[in-house]
């Protein structure tokens, strides 16, 4: 049997625990804001119409302001600032990478053959938080029911709080045709008080429903794209929180590497075959 100072002194593929780097812009985000607004200030400019026209002060504040306001009314304020971090992270790109991250499973489940303490040189280099905290309570804890129920806690925990995050921007998306539509009315009533130039209601009647407009783009451009980013984020964190979970149990049981690549092929998707078979 391996002593402890056997165990941490032998090598390990340091390949499969690579130097963390700095995230990165998600390209596809910024592209997805890049087409969004040109296609409508392409489609606004198609018209004819200056764009000068729908810079409208009064629907800006009243569609901006009423939805913040809604915002802080129905969220908490601790809520909204995991949201506003949340959304910042929208900006940088996933760095998931699930086959590099099976790679540092099966290199942790080698050295767990070498004794449980074999674990602790590798730790520091996880780069996944969730791992990295998995293997220290699996190095820490000698039960393994109270190891499982804690991973478990905590993957139910983090799943509820991105949906809490979306749902925030869900309700403000909601709202904000809504105030829009408010904006337009004080618009209209703004109109009817100078009835008497007609000249200038053609005009005004326009300049009233551009609060509509905002409330239509921050809504269905902003907010609510925002709140499904969100969610399919947290889909795929949980997917791969299931497939760690899954591994530190494996890890701990001291399950061979073997089987526990085997086990963690179904979290891997890969190309559908089915054109191949057809093919063949």
């Amino acid at each position: 049997m391996a002593t402890p100072q056997a165990a941490l002194t032998t090598p390990v593929n340091t390949r499969a625990f690579p130097a963390r780097t700095r995230p990165r812009l998600d390209g596809l985000f910024l592209a997805g804001i890049a087409i969004a607004v040109v296609a409508t200030l392409i489609g606004i400019a198609s018209t004819g119409v200056s764009l000068t026209y729908f810079l409208q002060p009064t629907g800006a504040v009243i569609v901006l302001g009423g939805t913040l306001g809604v915002v802080l009314i129905t969220t908490p304020g601790h809520s909204l600032l995991n949201c506003a971090r949340r959304i910042k992270d929208l900006f940088a790109a996933s760095e998931s990478d699930p086959e590099a991250l099976i790679e540092q499973i099966i290199e942790c489940s080698r050295a767990r053959r070498r004794g449980i303490i074999a674990l602790e040189p590798l730790i520091p280099r996880i780069q996944d938080e969730f791992f990295r905290k998995g293997l220290q309570l699996a190095v820490d804890l000698t039960d393994r029911k109270e190891l499982q129920s804690i991973l478990e806690t905590e993957l139910r925990v983090a799943e509820r709080q991105g949906e809490a995050d979306a749902k925030t921007l869900e309700v403000a998306g909601g709202f904000a045709p809504t105030i829009g539509i408010i904006g337009t009315v004080v618009g209209l009533i703004d109109v009817l008080r100078h009835f008497s130039n007609l000249q200038g209601i053609g005009s005004g009647i326009g300049t009233a429903f551009v609060s509509t407009i905002y409330g239509l783009v921050v809504a269905n451009l902003v907010l609510l794209p925002a709140a499904h980013r969100i969610r399919a984020r947290v889909a795929a964190n949980f997917e791969q929180q299931e497939m760690i979970l899954e591994s530190v149990l494996a890890i701990a049981d001291s399950v061979h590497p073997a089987v526990i690549r085997m086990r963690l092929g179904s979290f891997v998707r890969r190309p559908s075959q089915s054109g191949q078979s057809n093919g063949s």
